[in-house]
């Protein structure tokens, strides 16, 4: 886990960045915000350590430039302790805020308590409804598939065939491979099966199923996606 600690004291940021090490955690020090800003936009952190009384830039625009691209935890460390900073600060964006002088076993406390909120604790991505190539489209909700807004009347295996390229558009699928996963079963040498339904795939899909340019066969080792256009 990488860590932006942006705080102008030298002896903080040695400090508290030899214990963050310590924990396995790779820390990046700025020393003002303009460093901060240019660090920040140059890699990727996963939470950032952020004083607000530093030079150039000050810790509330460093804050508000870091969440006009990003949603990373923020833990505002200062000495600034009144309920008007704390609300401004965590009104601006700030996941938490820690006063000085404070405690390292609270900082490391809270730096894992947000990472843990950000990664264990979020939303699950949620797989895409429609995948598309070309003029095809194909719904997974309700299991079809048209071109050019026409229904295909795909058979069950036709249409699995059709997923299983569409979701891997980069990948060369072996015959035995095809089978297995499609079939559900142990491939045994026997092509017909995969061949047919390629040939009847390919006649509802393609414009000229004798070039076809949707499923295109590797020589020698199996099938593929074709290129988007």
């Amino acid at each position: 886990m990488k860590v932006l600690f942006v705080e102008d004291n030298l002896e903080i940021c040695e400090m508290l960045g030899g214990y963050l090490t310590a924990e396995n955690f790779e820390v990046d020090c700025a020393y003002d915000g303009e460093q901060a800003c240019q660090k920040f936009d140059s890699n990727t952190y996963h939470i950032v350590l952020l004083d607000l009384m530093i030079p150039k830039i000050s810790g509330m625009d460093v804050m508000k430039h870091i969440r006009k691209s990003s949603t990373v935890p923020i833990i505002i460390i200062s000495a600034k302790d009144t309920e008007v900073d704390k609300t401004l600060g965590l009104g601006l964006g700030a996941d938490d805020y820690i006063t000085k002088p404070f405690s390292v076993v609270e900082v490391l406390a809270r730096v894992k308590a947000n990472i843990r909120r950000t990664t264990e604790y979020a939303a699950p991505i949620q797989a895409p409804e429609e995948l598309i190539f070309r003029s095809l489209k194909m719904d997974l909700s309700n299991h079809t598939v048209t071109k050019n807004g026409v229904l295909l009347e795909l058979t069950a295996k036709e249409f699995d065939i059709l997923k299983l390229l569409l979701q891997n558009p980069k990948r060369v699928y072996t015959k035995a491979q095809i089978y297995s996963l499609i079939w559900n079963d142990v491939y045994v040498g026997d092509e017909n099966a995969v061949n047919v339904h390629i040939s009847r795939l390919r006649n509802k899909i393609e414009d000229n199923p004798r070039s076809p340019e949707c499923v295109l066969t590797v020589w020698g080792i199996g099938y593929k996606l074709g290129e988007p256009t």
